[in-house]
Order: structure tokens, then sequence, then C-alpha cells
């Protein structure tokens, strides 16, 4: 059973709404005057120790963004992903039931957002406390998916192309330039990777297709932002998306794809950027905050039309 002190903050999200301004101080929603309610308590699955612990959202933040993004970014990147690691949980909250019993919520991976507590520094903490309380709104006072990534390949995606989202394409997500930093790694820029026509036949298999061998290939349907939608394998067409999963998302590291080819039972890859690249690109953020961007700036830069919240101290 979640903690009782979710409860009023939930039904209070609902008739909050973002209001827009020209600065960050200016633009940030409060709550009304009566309601100043301080971090829902969360009870946490850790996955690692096989526990539930019980802490405020606030510390839960501080763990999500250490397992995301490197302690030692531009402190205002790092606020980005401390408002889009809260209205995340926040989201999840009040449209999902965690998979661990008697949690909120959980450190899993396949359930929610990478955490790492021990990687928490002093200068995570100061952008987890900078942004207390910041979340990204709707106009219509729901809230978002704030999807993000790690490197954009030079340009964002929508959902309905890269990850295989079946529903109507939400309203704040773009296709817009990236900017990713210059200082991102190689491996994030770009990538290569091989399989045998085997293992690939294989991938296209578990990903729900049924292809019993690979023995033609050819890039489908693209979207909006250049990335494969589809990949055409022995005539079935496969949803890239799901099949980047199934192959492996470090080695298929995203479907902006630069090279397709099978020969002599050999599939090569070559793509561009790393991540799904839906929403903010964590490198973009790098970049942002590197030319005086603020946190807030930065984590509404990505997406259309929503605004900024606090929704307690």
């Amino acid at each position: 059973m979640r903690p009782t002190r979710i409860i009023p903050l939930l039904l209070l999200l609902l008739t909050l709404t973002g209001c827009a301004a020209q600065t960050p101080s200016q633009r940030i929603g409060r709550l009304p005057p009566d309601a100043s309610p301080e971090p829902p308590l969360l009870d946490v699955y850790i996955k690692d120790s096989n526990t539930i612990v019980r802490m405020d959202a606030e510390t839960y933040v501080a763990g999500v963004v250490a397992g995301e993004m490197p302690g030692d970014w531009p402190l205002e990147a790092l606020k980005a992903q401390a408002i889009l690691a809260r209205t995340y949980v926040l989201k999840f909250l009040t449209e999902k039931t965690s998979r661990y019993s008697g949690a909120d919520i959980s450190t899993d991976i396949a359930e929610a957002q990478a955490y790492d507590a021990d990687a928490v520094n002093a200068h995570i903490l100061t952008a987890v406390q900078e942004t207390a309380g910041e979340i990204l709104l709707a106009p219509d006072g729901t809230l978002p998916y704030t999807w993000f990534h790690a490197h954009s390949g030079g340009t964002t995606a929508l959902a309905r192309e890269s990850l295989d989202w079946q529903q109507a394409e939400p309203a704040h997500t773009k296709v817009t330039a990236g900017l990713d930093s210059d200082a991102a790694p190689d491996s994030a820029k770009s990538w290569r990777a091989e399989f045998t026509a085997d293992d690939f036949a294989r991938a296209c298999h578990d990903a729900g297709y049924p292809v019993p061998r690979c023995d033609s290939l050819a890039i489908g349907e693209t979207g909006p932002s250049g990335r494969a939608v589809t990949l055409v394998v022995s005539g079935v067409s496969v949803n890239a998306a799901r099949l980047r999963i199934s192959l492996g998302s470090t080695q298929m590291r995203s479907t902006l794809l630069t090279e397709l080819s099978l020969e002599e039972g050999v599939i090569r890859m070559s793509g561009r950027g790393y991540g799904h690249g839906v929403g903010m690109p964590q490198w973009g953020a790098f970049a942002l905050a590197e030319d005086g961007l603020t946190g807030e700036d930065i984590a509404l830069h990505y997406y259309s039309g929503l605004s900024l919240v606090r929704v307690w101290e």
C-alpha cells in the first residue's frame, strides 16, 4: 500500500497547470498558498539487495540522477536530469503499479530508471536540492512522458518512430536538432555492429517476427527524423525499435542507420547516436549547460508546450 503522503499530492497534480513567462523563476507554477506538501515517501524496491527501502522522493531522484548521468557533469545538465527524473516518478505513480509487491517503484531498469545511490555526490545533491519539487506538466495539467537518451546523432525523434509506441503521438514530442556536445565520445556519436544471419533471424523471432532465416535485408519505412521504423527481413516487415532491444541496445545503439548490408551470412550495421532519440539527449543537455542555459531551460528545450511547476518545496 502506498504511503498516505502520496495521495494528496497525486490529487493536487490534477489541478495544476503551467504558466508561461520569460525567466525560470517566473515560469515555475506554484502550489496554492494553503497547500505545501513535503516530498512524498516512497517504498522503493532495491534490486541489488532484494529489499524495500522507504525514502522520500528527493532521495530517490538523487539516486536516479547518479545512475543516469555522470556526477561531474555541468550542474545545469544535472538539474535538467533531476527535473525529468522527478516528473517520471510521479508519472509512474499515477499510472502504474510496481511489479514488486509492497513497493511503489523500483531500481530495476526494466521497470523504471537507472539508480545508483553509491554514486550520489555533493554536485548531484546540489542539482536535486536546487530543483526540489520541480516537474514538467502538459497544458491540461497532466504529467508527460519525459523521455531522454544519451546522444541524438544530430536530431531527436518522435515516439512512434523509435519507441515502438502504439498510442497516438504525444503532443509534446518533436523532431529537433539534438545540439549534442562535441565532447561526447566517439562511441556515443556513431557505432558499428556485426551479427551473423542466424543470430539476426533469432533476434527477429524473439522480437515477435517469424523469420526462419535472413537471406535478404533492407530498410523499410523511415520516420520524420530519418530513423528506420521498419526493416524488411526476408520479406517480413520488422519493427526496428523492437528489434534493437532484441539484438541488444548496446550493440544496435540506435535506429538512425547509415549502413545496412548482408554479405556471406554476415550483417553489418552502422548508425549515429546512442539511444531511442526521443526527448532530451543527455549530451545535448551537456552542451546547453556549457552554453549557459539553466536546468529549467534545458528540461523544457526538447519538448513542445510543456511548463514547469513546483509541487513541493
